[in-house]
């Protein structure tokens, strides 16, 4: 099959894909914040948790529920930054997926890729980085919600992590997005070739 991407077009959409799957799999997995409470583990992500308090009317006490799930309502998000970071972490993760997308079906079908449409894929994946990265930047400013503060010990702020640390989550988003800003949008200038000048 013939393709109209260049060798570093090639590289570019190998990179785009694990860029992409960096960010989308950090993003979805809740393990951005990690603590605990009640002598069980507990980790947040911007729209899902691990390990949430219920009552128990058997026993008449509050115990720890092991097991991972989304927030009943985006109003149950612990903080109004996070409900911005997973709206921003989101979108930017969908436009590294459609950009990764493209170029993979670059791959397969001729004049696809051209120029100047590996300069705007760059241009899409560069704003996309920088929505992630924005999010990432906003997650911090939720650690001084009530559920951040019960599960870091009581002494989580924002920006003060408390006994809580950040999860590898956290980290593989992030450095999805930073990949993606600086080397993709880089390689994606000469990742099509130049269009055969026709006479017609």
């Amino acid at each position: 099959m013939a393709s109209s991407l260049t060798c570093a077009g090639f590289i570019w959409t190998l990179l785009s894909l694990l860029c992409a799957a960096a960010s989308c799999v950090g993003f979805f997995m809740p393990y951005w914040l990690l603590g605990s409470q009640m002598d069980k583990p507990v980790s947040f992500g911007t729209f899902r948790r691990c390990s949430y308090p219920v009552r128990d009317e058997e026993m008449q006490a509050t115990v720890m529920l092991e097991q991972c799930g989304r927030y009943a309502s985006f109003q149950g998000i612990p903080s109004l930054e996070w409900r911005i970071c997973t709206i921003v972490t989101g979108v930017g993760c969908g436009l590294l997926l459609l950009v990764a997308l493209t170029a993979l079906m670059g791959c397969c079908i001729s004049d696809l890729i051209s120029r100047t449409i590996g300069r705007v894929a760059g241009g899409i994946q560069f704003v996309g980085g920088l929505l992630i990265g924005s999010g990432c930047a906003l997650f911090p400013l939720g650690w001084d919600s009530e559920e951040v503060r019960q599960t870091c010990n009581n002494s989580s702020d924002q920006f003060k992590l408390g006994s809580c640390q950040i999860g590898w989550a956290y980290y593989c988003t992030g450095a999805g997005a930073a990949a993606a800003m600086l080397l993709c949008t880089w390689l994606s200038c000469f990742a099509g070739k130049k269009q055969k000048q026709y006479p017609y």
